[in-house]
C-alpha cells in the first residue's frame, strides 16, 4: 500500500463528495469511485488494462458534473474520469465512465446509456480543442481520445447483458461493420473470493468484502480474515482515508438492515484503527426477519386465542342446549367459528404489520395514520394497500393515493 500525499488527497475528495445521493445503496459505491485512491486501486487492481497498472491518485481527475447534467435520467452513481497516461506519445489523456450497478437484475440497456455518455464524452473534447485551436477538429493529424467504460455490478445474478452496442441493433448480422460497436467492462464483485481480495492487501478489499455481504449474518465469513491483513490496513492508512471507509461501509451496511447503534459501533472502531476482533464482536441481526418472526408470532397467537374462545363458547352453548346433540353441535361450531375468526384475525393483523414495515422504511408514520391501517378489516383492501406502500416513493404519497378520504 502506498501511503505517499494520500491524506491531503482523501481529505479534499472526502470534504467535497459527502453523501448527496439519497439511494443509499449507490452512496457506498458513489464514494468509492469519487476518492482518487480508491478509485486508482479499483483501476489498478480490477480491471485488468495494462495502462492501468500504475496509475496513482494524482493522475485521476474527476469530471462526473459536466456530464451527469447532460443526462435526462438521475445518475448520481455513475462517474466520469479523466486519467492522464505517462510516457504515451500517441495520446496523454484517457477518459474512464464507471457506472455502477446495485440490482440484481442485469440492466440490458447498458450498452446504450454507455454510448450517450461517449458521445457526450467526445463532444465536450471536440469542442476543447476547437477553443484551443480553431478547426483542429477537421484536420487529418486529429484524434479523439479513448473512452473506457467500466460497469462495477456487485448484484447476485449473472450479468448477461450483452457487452457491445451492436448486438443491440437490428440487422446487425447485416449492416455490422455500419453500426458503432464497442465492448464495456463489466467488473462483477461476486466473482472475486474472499481470498482473492484479501490478497490485493488494499482498502478498497475491505470495502468490498463488506460490500459481497448479502445479509448481516453472513458475518460470520469474514471472521477468518487473517489479523496481518487487518493490521496492514489499520497501521499503514491515513485517518481521511478510514473516515471515508467508515461512510462507505455504513452506507453498505444500512442495505442489510443492520440498526444504527451497531453500525456507529462497527465505523467507530474502524476510526479508532481498532480493528481487534472487528468481525467477532458484530451482532449479526437482519431487522426484516425479525419482524417476519414477529408477525409469524402474533398470527400464531391470534389462531391460539381463536381457538381457546371458539371451544368456551361452544362448550357454554352446548351445555345450555341441555342434551349430548346440542352439545356436540356447540362445540364443533364454536370451535369451527373461533379458529376461523382467530386465523382472519392474524392475518389482519399481519398484513397491517407489513404495511406499516414498509412505510416505516420511507419515514415517520403518524399515530393517525397507524390507527387507520391497523383497524382496517378488509383482508383485500389490506393487501391492495400492501402492494401499493412497496411502490410508493414516501408515506405522504402512499396517504394520497390510498388512505385519503377514506
Amino acid at each position: 500500500m502506498q501511503k505517499t500525499d494520500r491524506t491531503e488527497t482523501t481529505k479534499n475528495t472526502t470534504s467535497r463528495d459527502a453523501v448527496k445521493n439519497t439511494k443509499i445503496k449507490d452512496s457506498g459505491a458513489k464514494l468509492i469511485f469519487r476518492d482518487p485512491v480508491l478509485c486508482a486501486q479499483f483501476l489498478r487492481g480490477y480491471t485488468d488494462i495494462e495502462l492501468l497498472k500504475d496509475v496513482q491518485p494524482e493522475d485521476i481527475e474527476d469530471i462526473t458534473e459536466q456530464f451527469l447534467p447532460l443526462l435526462q435520467e438521475a445518475r448520481d452513481s455513475d462517474s466520469v474520469k479523466k486519467i492522464h497516461l505517462k510516457g504515451n506519445s500517441d495520446i496523454d489523456t484517457l477518459y474512464v465512465i464507471a457506472l455502477i450497478e446495485h440490482q440484481t437484475k442485469v440492466d440490458f440497456d447498458m450498452s446504450f446509456r454507455i454510448l450517450r455518455y461517449i458521445v457526450y464524452i467526445l463532444t465536450d473534447y471536440a469542442s476543447e480543442m476547437e477553443k484551443i485551436h480553431e478547426g483542429i477538429t477537421s484536420t487529418k493529424a486529429f484524434r479523439y481520445p479513448p473512452v473506457l467504460p467500466i460497469v462495477f455490478y456487485d448484484g447476485t445474478e449473472r450479468w448477461t447483458a450483452s457487452l457491445d452496442f451492436k448486438d443491440r441493433t437490428a440487422l446487425s448480422d447485416l449492416l455490422g461493420m455500419h453500426i458503432p460497436s464497442f465492448q464495456y467492462i463489466v467488473v462483477p464483485l461476486s466473482e472475486f473470493s474472499n481470498q482473492e481480495l484479501i490478497d490485493k492487501q488494499d482498502e478498497l478489499s475491505l470495502i468490498m468484502l463488506i460490500d459481497k455481504l448479502r445479509s448481516s449474518a453472513e458475518f460470520h465469513k469474514l471472521k477468518e480474515i487473517p489479523e496481518e491483513y487487518l493490521d496492514n490496513i489499520s497501521q499503514n492508512s491515513p485517518e481521511s482515508l478510514l473516515k471515508l471507509i467508515s461512510k462507505i461501509i455504513a452506507a453498505f451496511l444500512h442495505r442489510l438492515n443492520v440498526p444504527q447503534d451497531e453500525i456507529g459501533e462497527f465505523t467507530d472502531q474502524i476510526e479508532r484503527r481498532d480493528f481487534t476482533m472487528l468481525f467477532e464482536n458484530f451482532e449479526a441481526y437482519d431487522v426484516q426477519a425479525e419482524r417476519k418472526k414477529a408477525r409469524e408470532l402474533g398470527m400464531a397467537e391470534g389462531l391460539a386465542e381463536g381457538r381457546a374462545t371458539g371451544l368456551a363458547e361452544g362448550r357454554a352453548e352446548g351445555r345450555a342446549e341441555g342434551h349430548a346433540e346440542g352439545h356436540a353441535e356447540g362445540h364443533a361450531e364454536g370451535r369451527a367459528t373461533g379458529l376461523a375468526e382467530g386465523r382472519a384475525a392474524g392475518l389482519l393483523a399481519g398484513r397491517s404489520e407489513s404495511i406499516l414495515d414498509v412505510l416505516e422504511d420511507l419515514g415517520p408514520v403518524s399515530s393517525e395514520i397507524r390507527e387507520q391501517i391497523l383497524s382496517e378489516k378488509n383482508l383485500d383492501t389490506l393487501k391492495i394497500w400492501n402492494k401499493g406502500a412497496a411502490k410508493v416513493e414516501s408515506v405522504d404519497e402512499f396517504v394520497e393515493k390510498f388512505l385519503k378520504g377514506r
